[in-house]
Protein backbone atom coordinates (compact mmCIF):
# COMPACT_ATOMS: atom_id res chain seq x y z
CA UNK A 1 0.00 0.00 0.00
CA UNK A 2 1.07 3.15 -1.08
CA UNK A 3 1.82 5.71 2.51
CA UNK A 4 2.85 9.35 2.86
CA UNK A 5 6.47 9.54 4.18
CA UNK A 6 7.98 12.40 5.90
CA UNK A 7 11.66 12.87 6.17
CA UNK A 8 12.98 15.27 8.65
CA UNK A 9 16.86 16.45 7.37
CA UNK A 10 16.09 14.72 3.95
CA UNK A 11 17.98 16.88 1.69
CA UNK A 12 21.65 15.49 2.94
CA UNK A 13 23.49 12.24 4.05
CA UNK A 14 21.40 10.24 5.87
CA UNK A 15 17.82 11.91 5.34
CA UNK A 16 18.40 12.19 1.53
CA UNK A 17 19.28 8.32 1.38
CA UNK A 18 16.25 7.45 3.34
CA UNK A 19 13.64 9.49 0.87
CA UNK A 20 15.62 7.61 -2.02
CA UNK A 21 14.47 4.60 -0.34
CA UNK A 22 11.08 5.09 0.42
CA UNK A 23 10.78 6.23 -2.70
CA UNK A 24 12.22 2.89 -4.10
CA UNK A 25 9.67 1.35 -1.70
CA UNK A 26 6.73 2.56 -3.22
CA UNK A 27 5.72 5.61 -0.97
CA UNK A 28 5.53 9.44 -1.15
CA UNK A 29 7.98 11.92 0.01
CA UNK A 30 8.23 14.86 1.32
CA UNK A 31 11.63 15.68 1.66
CA UNK A 32 11.34 18.58 5.00
CA UNK A 33 14.97 20.12 5.45
CA UNK A 34 15.83 24.21 7.02
CA UNK A 35 18.05 23.73 3.24
CA UNK A 36 15.02 24.94 0.54
CA UNK A 37 17.45 24.45 -2.27
CA UNK A 38 19.23 21.17 -1.30
CA UNK A 39 15.60 19.99 -0.54
CA UNK A 40 14.30 20.70 -3.96
CA UNK A 41 17.09 19.19 -5.10
CA UNK A 42 16.43 15.61 -3.68
CA UNK A 43 12.54 15.84 -4.46
CA UNK A 44 13.93 16.26 -8.36
CA UNK A 45 16.16 13.62 -8.25
CA UNK A 46 12.88 11.75 -6.94
CA UNK A 47 11.07 12.87 -9.59
CA UNK A 48 13.38 12.14 -12.30
CA UNK A 49 13.51 8.52 -10.71
CA UNK A 50 9.49 8.34 -10.86
CA UNK A 51 8.51 9.00 -7.27
CA UNK A 52 5.97 11.49 -6.13
CA UNK A 53 8.11 13.76 -3.65
CA UNK A 54 7.79 17.05 -2.48
CA UNK A 55 9.87 19.96 -1.29
CA UNK A 56 9.47 21.57 2.01
CA UNK A 57 11.67 24.28 3.38
CA UNK A 58 11.25 24.22 7.22
CA UNK A 59 13.22 24.68 10.79
CA UNK A 60 11.90 21.63 12.92
CA UNK A 61 12.69 23.67 16.42
CA UNK A 62 10.15 26.48 15.09
CA UNK A 63 6.59 24.69 15.90
CA UNK A 64 4.46 27.20 13.75
CA UNK A 65 6.32 26.36 10.76
CA UNK A 66 6.29 22.67 11.54
CA UNK A 67 2.62 22.81 11.99
CA UNK A 68 2.49 24.80 8.16
CA UNK A 69 4.73 21.83 6.54
CA UNK A 70 3.09 19.34 7.64
CA UNK A 71 -0.28 21.19 6.31
CA UNK A 72 0.88 21.39 3.16
CA UNK A 73 2.12 17.79 2.79
CA UNK A 74 -1.10 16.95 3.67
CA UNK A 75 -2.79 18.51 0.73
CA UNK A 76 -0.16 17.66 -2.11
CA UNK A 77 0.21 14.38 -1.01
CA UNK A 78 -2.16 13.21 1.99
CA UNK A 79 -2.13 12.44 5.85
CA UNK A 80 1.34 11.33 6.94
CA UNK A 81 1.62 8.10 8.44
CA UNK A 82 5.46 7.34 8.13
CA UNK A 83 7.49 9.83 9.60
CA UNK A 84 11.14 9.67 9.87
CA UNK A 85 13.41 12.16 11.78
CA UNK A 86 16.70 12.80 10.62
CA UNK A 87 16.86 16.27 11.08
CA UNK A 88 19.95 17.03 13.84
CA UNK A 89 22.46 19.71 14.50
CA UNK A 90 25.93 18.83 15.98
CA UNK A 91 28.70 21.45 18.15
CA UNK A 92 31.84 20.44 19.94
CA UNK A 93 32.89 22.16 23.30
CA UNK A 94 34.42 20.70 26.33
CA UNK A 95 31.96 20.74 28.93
CA UNK A 96 33.12 23.85 30.81
CA UNK A 97 32.91 25.84 27.59
CA UNK A 98 28.97 25.04 26.37
CA UNK A 99 26.96 27.89 25.79
CA UNK A 100 23.54 28.26 26.86
CA UNK A 101 22.92 29.35 23.18
CA UNK A 102 24.46 26.05 22.07
CA UNK A 103 23.00 23.96 24.44
CA UNK A 104 19.55 25.26 23.80
CA UNK A 105 19.74 25.31 20.02
CA UNK A 106 20.68 21.27 19.89
CA UNK A 107 17.87 20.35 22.54
CA UNK A 108 15.63 22.35 20.06
CA UNK A 109 16.35 21.20 17.01
CA UNK A 110 17.37 17.24 18.02
CA UNK A 111 14.97 16.97 20.54
CA UNK A 112 12.49 19.31 20.69
CA UNK A 113 12.04 19.25 16.96
CA UNK A 114 11.56 15.61 16.89
CA UNK A 115 8.96 15.90 19.32
CA UNK A 116 6.95 18.78 17.10
CA UNK A 117 7.26 16.53 14.19
CA UNK A 118 5.92 12.98 16.34
CA UNK A 119 2.88 15.52 18.10
CA UNK A 120 2.19 16.98 14.70
CA UNK A 121 2.37 13.90 12.54
CA UNK A 122 0.76 10.93 15.18
CA UNK A 123 -2.92 12.39 14.69
CA UNK A 124 -2.98 11.04 11.22
CA UNK A 125 -1.84 7.64 12.15
CA UNK A 126 -4.42 7.37 14.56
CA UNK A 127 -7.25 8.41 12.05
CA UNK A 128 -5.49 5.63 9.67
CA UNK A 129 -5.16 3.09 12.64
CA UNK A 130 -1.31 2.64 11.06
CA UNK A 131 1.58 4.57 11.54
CA UNK A 132 5.41 4.08 11.48
CA UNK A 133 8.29 6.74 13.69
CA UNK A 134 11.59 5.85 13.25
CA UNK A 135 14.08 8.28 14.90
CA UNK A 136 17.25 8.86 14.21
CA UNK A 137 19.18 9.10 17.09
CA UNK A 138 23.36 8.52 17.36
CA UNK A 139 25.67 5.80 19.22
CA UNK A 140 26.60 9.01 21.07
CA UNK A 141 23.60 8.61 23.12
CA UNK A 142 24.38 5.30 23.87
CA UNK A 143 27.81 5.72 25.03
CA UNK A 144 28.51 9.70 25.87
CA UNK A 145 31.10 11.50 23.61
CA UNK A 146 33.66 13.69 25.07
CA UNK A 147 33.31 17.58 24.19
CA UNK A 148 30.30 16.66 22.89
CA UNK A 149 27.80 16.07 26.22
CA UNK A 150 24.62 18.57 24.96
CA UNK A 151 25.11 16.35 21.60
CA UNK A 152 24.71 13.43 23.07
CA UNK A 153 22.17 14.48 26.31
CA UNK A 154 19.91 15.68 23.02
CA UNK A 155 20.02 12.58 21.36
CA UNK A 156 19.57 10.48 24.41
CA UNK A 157 16.80 11.87 25.08
CA UNK A 158 15.37 10.81 21.89
CA UNK A 159 16.42 7.10 22.96
CA UNK A 160 13.80 7.31 26.10
CA UNK A 161 10.79 9.20 23.84
CA UNK A 162 11.13 6.06 21.36
CA UNK A 163 10.28 3.63 23.79
CA UNK A 164 7.57 6.02 25.64
CA UNK A 165 5.88 6.86 22.07
CA UNK A 166 6.09 2.72 21.67
CA UNK A 167 4.27 1.85 24.64
CA UNK A 168 1.74 4.58 24.16
CA UNK A 169 0.49 3.85 20.66
CA UNK A 170 1.94 0.06 20.00
CA UNK A 171 -1.96 -0.44 20.78
CA UNK A 172 -3.20 1.70 18.37
CA UNK A 173 -1.06 0.66 15.29
CA UNK A 174 1.91 2.68 15.89
CA UNK A 175 5.43 1.82 15.65
CA UNK A 176 8.17 3.25 17.19
CA UNK A 177 11.76 2.86 16.39
CA UNK A 178 15.12 4.40 17.13
CA UNK A 179 18.28 4.01 14.54
CA UNK A 180 21.56 5.20 16.12
CA UNK A 181 24.40 5.00 13.98
CA UNK A 182 28.14 5.15 14.51
CA UNK A 183 30.93 5.20 11.69
CA UNK A 184 28.83 6.99 8.91
CA UNK A 185 30.02 8.86 6.31
CA UNK A 186 28.15 11.92 6.15
CA UNK A 187 28.85 15.45 4.94
CA UNK A 188 28.24 16.64 8.80
CA UNK A 189 30.88 14.00 9.82
CA UNK A 190 33.06 15.85 7.06
CA UNK A 191 33.00 19.13 8.54
CA UNK A 192 34.02 17.62 12.15
CA UNK A 193 36.73 15.61 10.78
CA UNK A 194 37.84 19.25 8.99
CA UNK A 195 37.45 21.34 12.09
CA UNK A 196 39.55 18.56 13.87
CA UNK A 197 37.22 17.38 16.26
CA UNK A 198 37.05 13.90 14.90
CA UNK A 199 39.07 11.25 13.64
CA UNK A 200 39.86 10.58 9.80
CA UNK A 201 37.95 8.01 8.45
CA UNK A 202 40.77 5.23 8.39
CA UNK A 203 41.09 5.96 12.27
CA UNK A 204 37.34 5.63 12.59
CA UNK A 205 37.45 2.15 10.03
CA UNK A 206 40.17 0.57 12.26
CA UNK A 207 37.79 0.75 15.34
CA UNK A 208 35.04 -0.83 13.54
CA UNK A 209 34.73 -4.86 13.36
CA UNK A 210 33.02 -5.17 9.58
CA UNK A 211 36.86 -2.67 8.92
CA UNK A 212 34.89 -0.15 6.80
CA UNK A 213 32.54 2.96 7.36
CA UNK A 214 29.05 2.68 6.42
CA UNK A 215 26.82 5.10 4.19
CA UNK A 216 23.92 6.41 4.36
CA UNK A 217 22.37 3.70 2.29
CA UNK A 218 23.22 1.50 5.32
CA UNK A 219 21.29 3.60 7.42
CA UNK A 220 18.43 3.86 4.96
CA UNK A 221 18.05 0.08 4.29
CA UNK A 222 17.35 -0.49 8.32
CA UNK A 223 14.70 2.80 8.54
CA UNK A 224 13.03 1.37 5.52
CA UNK A 225 12.42 -2.21 6.51
CA UNK A 226 11.30 -0.44 9.98
CA UNK A 227 8.76 1.59 8.39
CA UNK A 228 7.30 -1.31 5.93
CA UNK A 229 4.22 -3.43 6.77
CA UNK A 230 6.92 -6.42 7.85
CA UNK A 231 7.62 -4.79 10.62
CA UNK A 232 4.74 -4.54 12.43
CA UNK A 233 5.90 -6.47 15.32
CA UNK A 234 9.15 -4.64 15.93
CA UNK A 235 9.00 -1.34 18.13
CA UNK A 236 9.97 0.36 21.00
CA UNK A 237 13.66 -1.21 19.70
CA UNK A 238 16.90 0.68 19.07
CA UNK A 239 18.71 -0.32 16.20
CA UNK A 240 22.21 -0.08 16.17
CA UNK A 241 23.60 -0.02 12.33
CA UNK A 242 26.91 0.85 13.51
CA UNK A 243 29.49 -2.13 12.15
CA UNK A 244 29.39 -3.90 14.89
CA UNK A 245 30.79 -1.29 17.35
CA UNK A 246 31.02 -2.32 21.06
CA UNK A 247 28.88 0.64 22.51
Amino acid sequence: MTRVAVVTGGASGMGEAICHELGRRGQLVAVLDIDAQAAQRVTDDLRADGVTALAVAVDVSDRGAVEEAFAKVRTELGPVTILVTSAGAVDFAPFTEITIEAWDRLIAVNLTGTFHCCQVAVPDMLDAGWGRIVMISSSSAQRGSPKMAHYAASKGALLSLTKSLAREYGPLGITVNNVPPSGIETPMQHKGQAAGHLPSNEQMAASIPVGHLGTGDDIAAAVGFLCSEQAGFITGQVLGVNGGQVL
